[in-house]
């Protein structure tokens, strides 16, 4: 899968070390909706294939995290629907405040840009209480826009099943699941594609689990004050879930059931270079004070790759695929 795009990003030898491709998943169509208690009892989920196990956010630079997480996901005319599988011996939460900063709780994340342009993609989070934080994003952080943190995806859908006891921890657990149903209509002004999706249509999606190191003192479970740990369905590579381009591939089958062959992402690879180039761009500017009007000027090698800048905005093309200064990925000519 995505051989093109390996052979030409390792072409580019020591200049640039690529994240792993990002993972895939066909999303099969639902005859019948599951019903949504937070168990995976609905028969629909029985013909959804789960994800790979989660791993950390930066790949393999990192040991397998010791806890495992899944998820999977099914569509109808209405509503994506994902479901995940959480291992955790000691389930707790503690906000309960729609909006809250979910992941100053454990918690479960996903991330979602159907029309995969990098610009007002989604963000839902929530913990084992059922408590989301939903929010969007114009465009990523460090294209220094703020998210949207009062946009709500409205009729979302969200149940929780904890196998075990929450917030007890004189026990040991097995975990918690998870169902979400978000309603197309709720993120259909967030993209300029087809809502409910078409056959073959592919999204970018990530899933993130933020895991809290705890300890128990007197009976009760206290957060340790050190960095938490991120997990993720595909590897981000570095320790930022906000990177749309390292996001999986999310394609939506009208089928019930599969196997159906999963597409190569077309310019993943341009994208991957373009942004490289983005990132440099934005040091470039901060060091002078203006953007850079070649690859060569940043001192990369990225052959075919132009700019045209002025002080103030840029524009990077490698083919048929342009970055701009607000990480607008596009091509041209696209509809």
């Amino acid at each position: 899968m995505f051989m093109a795009a390996a052979a030409l990003l390792c072409s580019l030898g020591s200049l640039f070390m690529p994240p792993t491709l990002p993972h895939g998943y066909v999303c099969y169509h639902a005859s019948t909706p599951p019903v949504l208690d937070g168990k995976f009892n609905s028969p629909a989920w029985n013909l959804a294939p789960w994800t790979e196990d989660f791993v950390d956010i930066e790949g393999d630079l990192k040991p397998r995290p010791r806890y495992r997480t899944r998820a999977k996901m099914l569509w109808d005319d209405h509503y994506l629907y994902i479901g995940a599988e959480l291992e955790e011996p000691h389930v707790w939460a503690t906000l309960t405040k729609r909006d809250s900063v979910i992941f100053h709780d454990n918690d479960f994340e996903v991330f979602l840009d159907p029309d995969n342009d990098g610009q007002f993609y989604s963000e839902l989070e929530m913990n084992a209480l059922n408590t989301v934080w939903d929010l969007l994003l114009p465009r990523p952080y460090r294209a220094g826009t703020p998210p949207l943190t009062g946009w709500d995806m409205h009729g979302l859908k969200t149940a929780v099943h904890v196998n075990g006891t929450l917030n007890d921890p004189t026990d040991t657990d097995h975990g918690w699941t998870l169902e979400i149903a978000i309603p197309w209509t709720a993120i259909a002004e967030t993209a300029r594609t087809s809502f409910p999706p078409q056959d073959g249509d592919q999204w970018r999606i990530n899933f993130s689990r933020v895991q809290w190191d705890i300890d128990i003192v007197d009976g009760k479970y206290h957060k340790l004050p050190r960095p938490e740990h991120n997990w993720v369905w595909s590897p981000q590579g570095v320790i930022d879930m906000h990177r749309p381009e390292r996001w999986g591939i999310l394609q939506f089958s009208t089928s019930p059931t599969g196997p159906v062959p999963l597409k190569p992402l077309q310019g993943q690879q341009e994208r991957v270079l373009l942004t490289q180039i983005w990132d440099a761009q934005l040091d470039f500017r901060n060091a002078h004070q203006r953007y850079a009007t070649s690859v060569s000027e940043l001192g990369l090698k990225i052959e075919g790759a132009t700019i045209e800048a002025t002080t103030h905005l840029f524009e990077a093309a490698l083919g048929p695929y342009r970055i701009d200064t607000a990480q607008h990925f596009w091509k041209v000519g696209a509809k």
